[in-house]
């Protein structure tokens, strides 16, 4: 029996960095991570900072750290619309531990402005060495 697939769109500002067909996709929605699978139901979802994860035909596994958007999913085409998204060996491990560390030094100093924003970067940071197999 063939595999159930269905295509995937996976583009940013930038560029389109994934398009092709699929068996499985998950991402990190806003209040919880999610998966898709061929016949899904229609959705359209908020994704946070995390890691995304695709599954080829061939079963190959496909990581990715996102910095947040949305993915929408309707008859077996899945588009997800990002601000960032970087592959595992795109990743530069010690930019993003550099950038964890400045963050980190903005949250002890608590100026109330800087905050929020230490907080979505230590996020990111955190994500990338997480999904880079570094944290």
């Amino acid at each position: 029996m063939a595999e159930k697939v269905f295509k995937l769109e996976i583009v940013t500002p930038r560029k389109v960095v994934f398009s092709g067909e699929v068996v499985s996709f998950s991402a990190p929605g806003t209040v919880g991570g999610f998966q898709v699978l061929f016949n899904h139901a229609p959705l359209l979802s908020e994704i946070g900072v995390g890691e995304v994860k695709l599954v080829d035909p061939e079963g190959n596994v496909r990581r990715y750290a996102t910095s947040g958007g949305f993915v929408d999913v309707k008859k077996n085409h899945v588009v997800m619309l990002a601000e960032t998204v970087e592959r595992v060996d795109e990743i530069d491990s010690a930019r993003a531990e550099s950038a964890r560390e400045r963050a980190e030094k903005r949250l002890k100093e608590k100026k109330e402005m800087e905050v929020a924003r230490a907080r979505s970067a230590l996020d990111r940071a955190r994500n990338r060495l997480r999904v880079a197999g570094k944290g």
